[in-house]
């Protein structure tokens, strides 16, 4: 019973720490996609709106994944951009980092801005079909509050994707291609089959000592 609770408690944490971080990063990361929407697409107000959405959500899924570290009295595990799938992502498709992202470049591109929208599409519907088979999975629903968090994150996510997919489908353009496809299916696969692992038997991984938008309000100032 002690090692089944101890197995059941180490795979929250790391779940919810893989979580925190990408949901850190969606949403910081979501202020230079919407910059870049305002000077690409001027004229689509209700896009714009749409983004500005997405940003909110995932704030306000990292803040439940946040509350949900208080409330157990411990901080995340301190993790990097190697869980990260957008990280991962805009490294393979553009070879770059998500700060080195030139925001001028894409809107200058037509092909650069469809090809982010892309990106940003494909890794939405990853997490949303990952949220399903954890809505499945007994031991993470054993859980109230995090059932209660994976269930809002369920709901909120189709609107992540959508309005991406819908602009790509009103200028008649892809919404994937093969090559992306194939880097969201391998990305995926590296994080689930090596990442997470490696990060559960991981028994010295520090923790974070501040929260992330702490961080960020002390870097600003």
């Amino acid at each position: 019973m002690f090692a089944s609770l101890a197995f059941r408690e180490r795979y929250l944490d790391v779940l919810a720490s893989i979580y925190i971080y990408n949901e850190f990063r969606g949403y910081t990361s979501l202020d230079r996609v919407l910059e870049a929407v305002r000077l690409r697409c001027p004229d689509e107000p209700d896009f714009q709106h749409e983004i500005e959405k997405h940003r909110a959500d995932e704030e306000k899924h990292y803040h439940m994944f946040r509350r949900w570290f208080e409330r157990q009295g411990r901080m995340p595990l301190r993790v990097d951009s190697g869980v990260g799938h957008i990280d991962r992502f805009i490294q393979w498709v553009f070879h770059c980092t998500i700060e080195e992202l030139d925001t001028g470049a894409i809107v200058a591109a037509p092909e650069e801005f469809e090809r982010l929208c892309r990106v940003i599409m494909l890794t939405e519907q990853r997490g949303y079909r990952q949220v399903e088979i954890i809505l499945k999975n007994r031991l993470i629903m054993s859980d109230p509050v995090m059932k209660k968090i994976f269930e809002i994150v369920h709901k909120d996510e189709p609107d992540h994707f959508l309005p991406y997919q819908h602009w790509l489908e009103r200028q008649g353009r892809a919404t994937a291609k093969w090559n992306e496809r194939a880097a969201d299916w391998c990305i995926h696969k590296v994080l689930m089959l090596i990442k997470l692992p490696a990060l559960f038997l991981d028994a010295g991984r520090p923790r974070l000592e501040r929260w992330p938008d702490e961080d960020q309000v002390a870097n600003a100032a």
